[in-house]
């Protein structure tokens, strides 16, 4: 598509391979949507990207779709003082950029996985081993705060910026309707399905997800721009697809209460994971964790909607079903 370029930034060590990272030309300014990890190989390789369409980094902003590393961690290095950083206004004000207060969220949401079952040290382990720690800003940043229905204009390009929270609290795609097509970021993938986690400040991330696929699905869209793998050519399909899925997770949750109450963790080996790992002892700290989070996000989902319920028992939280 003219003015528009996708390029693949690596993500070493990753299980999602590469991030997309897409550049619009508009003539006298350039946008760069969502950036890789705050390391040598994504720098590299985006450094190759500029230099072949000319861009001038002291003409272009950046535009991330949330917060999570391998989309915005580059933007630190990218951006110049003549740049805009935009993020949605309720990821942008989030303790994880504010150094200061960083460690008492970290010891909120430890404390959290230890009561749902995830044993203490393990879990240390799992969040110091996060890419999040290694790869992501190293200092605090203003962002250019974007919201809801918020338009940005690239030459002629007019992208409309639609919130859809789930994979992350304030999660922003952009959508061209003159186009019709979407810059979906982690909310809609066509390889793998996003990954849909237990966050402090929202109350049932999986609910805002479904939500929030429906929004999206109302919208007239001939290509899906997304923020890993292959490009995603017929939305609705995908939508369905990605709705069947939080079914069977949600099911196999649920299956796994019918011989007894649970912890969260107790009930993450019981679900299916795409990985390749025969057991779940065998999960890498990073993914153990990720795979906890979401089945706490599905159980939380099931607990909302009345089919499970919880107890308290030795300062564990327990599930069972209602």
């Amino acid at each position: 598509m003219p003015n528009l370029y996708r390029t693949e930034i690596p993500l070493p060590k990753s299980p999602l391979k590469w991030l997309n990272s897409y550049i619009v030309s508009g003539g006298d300014r350039f946008l760069i949507i969502d950036t890789g990890f705050n390391r040598e190989e994504c720098r590299n390789e985006m450094n190759v990207s500029l230099q072949k369409l000319g861009v001038d980094l002291n003409k272009t902003d950046i535009f991330v779709t949330h917060f999570h590393v391998d989309h915005i961690g580059l933007s630190e290095s990218l951006a110049t003082k003549n740049s805009k950083v935009y993020l949605n206004e309720r990821e942008a004000h989030h303790p994880v950029f504010q150094y200061n207060n960083f460690s008492d969220y970290q010891q909120k949401l430890l404390d959290v996985c230890v009561a749902n079952g995830f044993p203490a040290e393990d879990a240390r382990i799992s969040l110091e081993s996060h890419p999040a720690r290694k790869y992501s800003l190293k200092r605090e940043r203003a962002f250019s705060v974007i919201k809801d229905g918020d338009v940005m204009e690239v030459g002629d390009f007019q992208f409309q910026c639609i919130a859809t929270p789930g994979h992350s609290p304030g999660h922003m795609c952009l959508y061209e309707p003159n186009r019709k097509i979407l810059v979906a970021g982690d909310h809609i993938l066509g390889d793998i399905t996003p990954n849909i986690a237990y966050w402090l400040e929202m109350d049932d991330p999986l609910d805002e997800y479904l939500t929030n696929l429906e929004k999206i699905r109302a919208l007239d869209v001939k290509i899906v721009l997304p923020g890993h793998r292959r490009l995603v050519p017929d939305l609705h399909k995908r939508i369905t697809e990605l709705q069947e899925h939080h079914r069977d997770r949600l099911n196999e949750a649920l299956a796994a209460l019918r011989d007894g109450a649970k912890t969260a963790f107790q009930i993450a080996p019981r679900i299916t994971w795409d990985i390749a790992f025969n057991s779940w002892e065998e999960f890498p700290p990073a993914q153990k964790w990720f795979a906890f989070s979401e089945t706490l996000a599905h159980v939380r989902f099931l607990e909302n909607n009345g089919k499970v319920r919880r107890h308290n028992q030795n300062d564990q939280i327990l599930y069972s079903i209602a």
